[in-house]
């Protein structure tokens, strides 16, 4: 048994409420549970209760057994020197205040159902992928349907961390915020990471500067990305080696590298040099893509706005030097909805918020005609009797799994509760 589900009894009132008694047998009145805050200091806040003929208002610490309070050190805290009831499973000492007067005791398993017992013991028993997924078939639909909302946009404000982030180390640009969040997108997961390092490491006022031509931008892009240190004897090479000697000098921007990017088992329309050279002419063709971006309320209008490939060079090339069969290489509907999923839609959710415009509806409906994403754990999902119909259902699972799922965090998701109350 877990703390949480003893904060999960007393918070929802699981226990039988009458009759209840201290562990040294005085009546128990309860008027309010108290705020659960779930931050340092007690349990939870400004409670009311009856203890005897006496009333009480202050806070309640909640533990496994009575001899915790010890263990967690709490007679040495202030924080707890107004706690007027401690609530226990198992009672195994007293608990004094530091003025040495007894803290009251309610033992919690005397008046807990033992049907309740059942459903946790059910729902924390041995998993293979996660603990309620032999009980995931039976969930009515509606319990996962009004939990979906919670999640896509708890997944919605993670993502969103980023760009307030970026925002700050921008002087609040949203060009260039952008600029870096499809540079990291681009990159994909191998690449993400070293495709941002990039786009931090050139002023965006030099892309909006140099996106009148794409080679500069390539060479800008390849530089930083340390693929133009190695001799080639192709021309093209020479030439954007040369052009890009000359923007760092032009700037007076360093010449550090920051990064190597991976070209060992991506596909070859995933190497670095197509996605540099796509995003690269991204910024060639649409020099004020923030404002496009915002605008877009459906996935056929991004479709069209991210009609692109690469530079001339880049339709017969993967690698310098090494000529292949000619491909347009533009960005797939695929690719494009991945970008919806992790740039567009964050960006819009972020600089609607910044407005303090409300635009949630809007955003469900663009992911709601968005094919759910092809992962692990949405297929895993599927075998366990949920599919993703959509890229919106599939955001909300992907949340469920790594911040509820993988954290144990059962007594605070809508499914581990309603697996809690069935009879």
């Amino acid at each position: 048994m877990k703390e949480d589900f003893l904060h999960y009894l007393w918070k929802y009132k699981k226990w039988n409420t009458l009759d209840l008694k201290t562990t040294t047998g005085e009546l128990i009145a309860i008027s309010h549970v108290g705020q659960y805050l779930q931050q340092a200091g007690p349990d939870f806040f400004n409670a009311q209760i009856t203890i005897g003929n006496q009333k009480w208002a202050g806070n309640v610490e909640i533990h496994l057994k009575s001899s915790d309070w010890y263990v967690h050190h709490h007679e040495k805290d202030e924080a707890y020197e107004n706690v007027i009831l401690h609530v226990v499973w198992e009672h195994d000492t007293e608990v004094f205040r530091k003025n040495n007067s007894e803290i009251p005791v309610l033992e919690l398993r005397n008046y807990v159902d033992k049907s309740i017992l059942i459903n946790y013991q059910r729902l924390v028993a041995p998993k293979s992928w996660i603990f309620c997924e032999k009980q995931l078939r039976d969930l009515e639909d509606f319990v996962l349907k009004n939990w979906q909302e919670r999640l896509f946009f708890e997944r919605l404000e993670r993502k969103s961390q980023a760009i307030y982030e970026l925002l700050q180390q921008t002087n609040n640009d949203w060009e260039a915020v952008l600029f870096c969040m499809l540079a990291k997108n681009f990159g994909l997961n191998t690449n993400g990471d070293v495709f941002l390092k990039i786009a931090q490491s050139i002023p965006f006022d030099v892309i909006r500067k140099e996106s009148f031509e794409v080679e500069n931008l390539e060479a800008l892009m390849l530089g930083r990305a340390n693929l133009l240190e190695i001799e080639k004897e192709d021309n093209y090479f020479k030439d954007v080696k040369f052009r890009y000697f000359y923007l760092l000098h032009k700037y007076q921007l360093d010449s550090k590298i920051v990064g190597q990017v991976q070209f060992f088992k991506h596909r070859p329309d995933n190497f670095p040099t197509i996605r540099l050279s796509q995003l690269a002419n991204l910024y060639h063709l649409h020099q004020n893509l923030f404002s496009k971006i915002i605008t877009i309320s459906n996935v056929e209008a991004a479709y069209s706005l991210f009609k692109t490939g690469p530079s001339l060079y880049w339709k017969n090339h993967y690698q310098f030097d090494k000529e292949s069969p000619k491909k347009p290489k533009k960005l797939s509907k695929s690719f494009v909805e991945l970008l919806v999923i992790n740039t567009i839609i964050p960006i819009q959710f972020a600089y609607a918020k910044s407005l303090a415009k409300e635009i949630t509806d809007d955003l469900i409906a663009v992911l709601a005609n968005v094919a759910p994403e092809k992962n692990s754990i949405v297929d895993k999902f599927s075998s366990f009797g949920v599919k993703a119909t959509n890229s919106f259902e599939s955001q909300s699972l992907l949340q469920l799994k790594k911040e509820y799922c993988e954290n144990g965090k059962c007594l605070h998701c809508a499914i581990g509760m309603e697996l809690l109350k069935r009879n």
